[in-house]
Formats: C-alpha cells, structure tokens, sequence
C-alpha cells in the first residue's frame, strides 16, 4: 500500500473519493483486526496512511516520532514511513479547527461544551482551546473527574454559546437520535456535529430550524484530509482547495429530493435526472405499493389514508438515508414534518410547482382525481411546499425543461 487508511470497519468511509480529488493517486482502505494491527505496524509496508477508530492511540508505540499536536491529544490519525522511521502526528485538529472557524469564525472567550468523553472529544477539546475558547468543559452520561454530566449542563451551564458534539449519537443507522436538548441553551451562537453521515444530524437540524449556525463534520473530514495529504507529500496545497472539495462532496452526497401536487412531473422528472446524472432513482410511492402488495388505491379504500401516510413515512426514513440519489416523492410526502426532516438529513427539497390549472387529475390518486379537488389539494398544500422547499422552480414547460432547470439549479 503507498496512501490509505487503516481501521476495524470502513465500510461507510468517504476517504477515497476525497483523496483521489486532492492527489489523482491511490488510496486505499484497509480494515485491520485488532490481533493484526501489530503485525501491519512492524513490516511498515506504507509511504503515508491515515488511522481511525479504533486504533488512533494503539499506533502510537510503533512510532519513532510524534508531533507535540499529537502527543498533546493522545491521538494519531496520520504517519508517514520516513526511510523507515514512522512519524505521526494529528490532522483531526486542524480540521475540526477549520469547522468550527467555517460555523462560529471567533469563539474567544466563548463557554464551549463539548459532548462526549471518548477519543474525538480529547481533540475537540485541544482545538476548542487552541481558539480561544473559554472555558471548555466535558458533558458526559456518567459522572466523571473532568466532566459534568447532561443534566449539570442544562443546570448549570445553560448559557453555553458554542456546543460540539463528538458521542455518536445522530449517526447512521441511529438517524433519530439527539444527544441533547438545544431549548436548554438559549445563548447558543454556533453548533458542530463532528457526524457526516447524515450530512445534517437531528442535532444540527434543530439548531438550524432556530437560526443558529450549525453544520455536520463533512467539512471536517474534507479539512483534515487535505493537511494530511500535506503531511504525506511534505508540500502545501493551494488556498481554498478544502473548500472547493467540500462542495464537490457535498454535492455528490446531497440527494435530491423531488416534492410538489400530484401530476407536477416528478417522475418524468427524477428519470431524466437519473439517466443523466447516474445516479440512482428512487420513487417512493413505489416503495409503498411494493411494500404493501397492492395499488394506493386500494391501500386508501381498504386502511384509510392514516394507514398510508404511517407507510409513506416508512419508506421515506428508508429513502432518506440513501445517500446521492434522487428521491421522487409522493404529493403528501411534506405534510408530516418527520418525513421532511428525514429527508434533510441527506437532502435538498426541491418543490416543482406546476399551476393547478395544468395539473391533470387521474384516477389512480384518490385525493386528486377531479379539477375540483386538485384545486382545493394545491390551496391547502401550497404553503406546506413552498415552507419546505430549498429549492422552488416552477413547471411551465416539458420534463426536460425542467430537469434543465433543476440540474442547473444544483450545479450552480
């Protein structure tokens, strides 16, 4: 192996694709059992690679040099094989460092909380102190030495500014979960998930709903990568690389979400997209008649319409956890607000309005099977659309028209 990473299970990492964009060479992903790891450190069959969970402090005997970065943390996420010498040093911090600045440009003198006790929370707390945070303190489930506990944070430290959360909490599968209450912190001026997958946890969900700045740890990973390629290569990269990869990331990760009436082109639409783009289509009312075994027709005379909207939002946690593909959804999909955070998490809601004098209805949508109920549909749900909507293009002319307009509105 020349450049890669090691760790126990990759399987969801983005490092690949990252790397490739900063240096056009290979980078491979190698997942190492804990009884191997030894073995893999002594022949040094490497030129530079990263480390992650869990091994970043079980590398550290096998190096001949550290960095005091690295040595001040405990952690090591980047060597390099100088002629057999292997240096390391910590690359986390000045991603996370590039975060945060990119959430909350001056933390100064700001009371800092950073959730979590494990090995990403020793790095937060380093960088949040490199910055000028102050003071910085532990939140932890259980009581401990150096920390407080969750329900001493909402008593006693509720006018905390800057929250960083390092548990796992929000992560995929556990998409639903929050490690905390952000109501309990009303002075709050910035958040940081150091989670990418979702993009956007529950977390930085709720604090983006308040008008906090928050944002998930993509920028993080996409930052430390680019310092660790330095390190690997012994050169500097050009200003505004991180921030150029980070967009192409974020765009290939970022599912595009179709919403709008029955009849306003979805489909049509999202196969266009598809066939163009590559990228995998998904319908969701086609997940719910496969899910079911029968048409939504016959799902609405037989259960009722509370029976397929409990489905619909099924098959949208489902879809919604996909990442990079294009997601076709259902005309009532944005009703439940649980459907359209889900569908934030790993995506961009674009409404495709069509007049409701052009809406065609047809017989195979019981709640639009008339021009008088279509019309009356539009008028209750336009608001809902337009509210949820990142995105808002109106449908005048064909479905290749608008998929222009779409693919033009995301690659801008």
């Amino acid at each position: 192996m020349q450049y890669g990473l090691i760790g126990e299970h990759l399987g969801h990492s983005y490092s690949v694709p990252i790397h490739r964009l900063i240096s056009g060479e290979d980078y491979e992903l190698r997942e190492i059992a804990p009884a191997d790891l030894g073995t893999f450190m002594i022949r040094k069959e490497f030129r530079a690679i990263n480390v992650t969970i869990p091994y970043k402090q079980d590398v550290i005997p096998y190096l001949d040099e550290i960095s005091d970065t690295a040595r001040e943390i405990g952690a090591v996420n980047t060597i390099v094989n100088r002629d057999g010498c292997l240096y390391g040093t910590n690359t986390d911090a000045a991603g996370l460092q590039a975060l945060i600045a990119r959430v909350c440009p001056d933390i100064r003198g700001r009371k800092t909380l950073v959730l979590g006790t494990g090995g990403t929370s020793k790095t937060a707390v380093y960088t949040a102190k490199v910055m000028g945070a102050e003071p910085v303190i532990r939140v932890s489930r259980s009581a401990r030495e150096d920390a407080v506990t969750y329900e001493e944070a909402l008593r006693d430290h509720r006018d905390a500014e800057i929250l960083i959360n390092t548990t796992p909490c929000g992560m995929f599968p556990a998409a639903e979960d929050m490690p905390v209450d952000i109501t309990g912190f009303p002075e709050l001026r910035g958040v940081v998930d150091v989670i990418y997958n979702p993009l956007r946890t529950k977390l930085v969900l709720a604090a983006m709903r308040r008008g906090i700045p928050a944002e998930g740890g993509l920028y993080m990973l996409v930052a430390q990568a680019v310092r660790a390629a330095e390190v690997f290569r012994g050169i500097r990269y050009e200003e505004g690389l991180t921030e150029k990869i980070y967009r192409r990331m974020a765009r290939d990760k970022e599912n595009i979400v179709l919403t709008g009436m029955p009849g306003s082109g979805k489909s049509a639409v999202s196969s266009i997209l598809g066939a163009r783009t590559g990228r995998e289509v998904i319908d969701t009312d086609r997940m719910i008649v496969e899910k079911a075994g029968m048409e939504i027709t016959e799902i609405f005379r037989r259960y009722g319409e509370k029976h397929f909207r409990d489905l619909e939002s099924e098959v949208i946690r489902e879809a919604a956890a996909c990442a990079g593909v294009i997601i076709s959804t259902g005309g009532g999909a944005v009703l439940r607000e649980e459907n359209v955070e889900a569908l934030r998490r790993n995506g961009r809601l674009v409404w495709l309005d069509r007049k409701p004098e052009d809406l065609v209805p047809t017989d195979d949508r019981p709640l639009a099977d008339s021009r008088e109920k279509m019309a009356a549909l539009y008028a209750a749900r336009e608001p809902i659309y337009r509210a949820t909507a990142d995105e808002r293009i109106a449908v005048t002319g064909s479905a290749e028209d608008t998929a222009d307009e779409t693919e033009s509105r995301w690659n801008a």
